[in-house]
């Protein structure tokens, strides 16, 4: 069985921050195009926040997810602060008190953190929406382990569909916030969320598969 130590984990976060920071002008283009064009500055500052926060913390996965989950919560403005901070804090709270990270907790933790997503907002797959990447990696990954196979060819398959899922955006009319209002006006334009969600969830995985070791 593969795992990797949840306390030896914490830098995957530091790694998400920095690819969110990188491509803040990005996604705040996207944004732009159908929505406020702020999302990639309000994500590059709250990542940062909590970059600057765990840069010298010798902290674990879930205490540096806490962290980021809690910031995004209380300093980030619109819709996405909320959403990704109830995330965050979902998956950390799955991950408190593990030793080793497995495939069935790892499930356990995107199930969470969708639910959590789920619980404040109504957004539903096709909305043009992150849960557009969410839904489909998380059934990615469930349907690799489903089949036998290993937890690092299953965070492969959840990277794939993630990006499947952000790239199905561009042929979704948006059904929720702002971009909305546009109609069919929001076609041929990758929704700002979804494409924020897939670097987030490659960034997760491709650590955690980095971090992975056999057990047992």
């Amino acid at each position: 069985m593969q795992t990797f130590d949840n306390a030896a984990s914490g830098a995957i976060v530091l790694a998400m921050a920095e690819r969110i920071i990188e491509n803040r002008a990005y996604l705040s283009e996207i944004d732009g195009k159908i929505g406020d064009g702020d999302h990639g500055v309000n994500m590059a500052k709250g990542f940062g926040m909590a970059a600057d926060r765990l840069r010298d913390a010798n902290v674990s996965l879930a205490q540096s997810m806490d962290t980021l989950g809690t910031l995004l919560m209380s300093e980030i403005g619109g819709s996405m602060g909320p959403l990704y901070g109830v995330m965050f804090t979902e998956f950390a709270e799955v991950l408190e008190g593990a030793e080793t990270i497995d495939a069935a907790r790892y499930s356990k933790m995107l199930h969470a953190g969708l639910a959590g997503i789920q619980a404040i907002g109504s957004a539903k797959v096709g909305d043009k929406t992150l849960l557009d990447t969410l839904v489909p990696a998380i059934d990615a990954f469930d349907a690799a382990l489903a089949q036998g196979k290993s937890f690092s060819d299953a965070l492969g398959l959840l990277v794939a569909a993630a990006e499947a899922g952000r790239d199905s955006t561009i042929n979704l009319v948006a059904k929720i916030g702002r971009a909305s209002r546009l109609g069919d006006r929001s076609l041929g334009v990758l929704d700002a969320g979804a494409t924020s969600c897939a670097i987030i969830l490659k960034e997760l995985s491709v650590g955690a598969s980095g971090h992975l070791k056999a057990t047992g």
